[in-house]
């Protein structure tokens, strides 16, 4: 099969990129590198699969070293001219789309940047899915369309009218502006909302590596809610793994379109989950206890039922496991990068 993968220099897109190379598959990795945090573990993932950054040219493809059947493009989604001449070259058979300007917070000041990542360059994919036919169209999006929603687990059912926050709505639109791409020119979609996903190579902006970092280094963490949130948080390769079956299954009927939760479905205490990386690690946090920041939620609990149900898939790594195979990962990882060790 010939598969896209946006934000392949991403988290999610990294692993997505590794698993569907080495399962022989030919693979275009399509990236613009933002700052949004650390380019240097951005180049790092790259280099875990073969891709040189000092050699990348916009719209160049460089072909991996590590991957024959990989190959790398930067550009950006907004660029619907490329966009379009890269599916009409390329016909792809699967689109996994996890490129997206991420960041409840982030979106809440940078509005326009969110709107235009989001919505403008998910448009230039679905039209680019549109004028040539593909399989089945995968797309990220996000537990945060939930809301604030009271009843719990969230279930895909559940009303999603009332985000709180641009990156939400943003995610909501996407699944609207895909149901309506699916009704009106039958591209098969599936959505998916991630819960929380955490690991090696995650993103540095979320609170698994943001305590874990803060905790190894004995600088203090902002607890906020005084610690009474929940996340429902999901090892990477849980979403590798359910990711992979699900874009083997494409959507049937009048309209082929389905959101679906890819959770832990098991949710922990903010608190308890801080106890557990001091546990791991052997350090203490520093704890700063402030209010709920504008745009969080108290937590997140997926229901997984119809995961089960249509892809036959139930994410199984326990938390413990998730976040030593994360400290591992992370102190080898900060360890080389001190010692100026490249990652390939």
């Amino acid at each position: 099969m010939k598969i896209l993968v946006t934000g392949a220099a991403g988290f999610i897109g990294f692993h997505a990129v590794k698993f569907f190379a080495e399962s022989g598959n030919q693979v275009v990795g399509l990236d613009n590198i933002n700052d949004y945090y650390d380019m240097e573990l951005k180049h790092a993932r790259l280099a875990m699969t073969g891709i040189d950054y000092k050699s990348l040219q916009g719209h160049k493809a460089i072909v991996s070293t590590k991957y024959p059947g990989y190959r790398f493009v930067k550009a950006d989604l907004k660029d619907k001219i490329f966009i379009d001449n890269l599916f009409a070259t390329e016909h792809f058979d699967w689109v996994c789309h996890l490129a997206a300007q991420a960041g409840v917070r982030f979106s809440i000041d940078n509005p326009y940047t969110v709107i235009n990542s989001n919505i403008t360059g998910f448009l230039n994919i679905l039209e680019a899915c549109r004028h040539n036919p593909v399989q089945h169209l995968v797309y990220a999006s996000s537990s945060s369309v939930y809301g604030r929603n009271q009843k719990i687990p969230y279930c895909e059912t559940d009303m999603v009218d009332a985000p709180v926050s641009l990156y939400a709505a943003s995610k909501k639109s996407n699944e609207l502006m895909a149901h309506t791409y699916s009704a009106l020119y039958r591209v098969p979609s599936t959505g998916i909302r991630f819960f929380t996903v955490y690991g090696p190579w995650g993103r540095p902006d979320m609170a698994p590596y943001l305590f874990m970092e803060s905790i190894m280094n004995h600088v203090p963490i902002k607890v906020f809610n005084h610690g009474k949130h929940a996340r429902d948080f999901t090892y990477i390769d849980d979403v590798i793994e359910g990711l992979s079956a699900i874009i083997k299954q494409a959507p049937v009927g009048e309209i082929p379109y389905r959101v679906l939760n890819l959770g832990a479905g098991n949710p922990i205490q903010l608190l308890d989950f801080i106890a557990l990386v001091e546990n791991i690690t052997g350090k203490r946090a520093i704890k700063h206890m402030v209010e709920m920041q504008k745009g969080d939620v108290n937590q997140t609990f997926a229901d997984t039922s119809k995961l089960e149900y249509n892809i036959h898939f139930k994410p199984h790594i326990n938390i413990k496991d998730g976040i030593e195979r994360f400290y591992k990962w992370y102190t080898s990882y900060t360890n080389n990068h001190e010692r100026g060790v490249p990652f390939n």
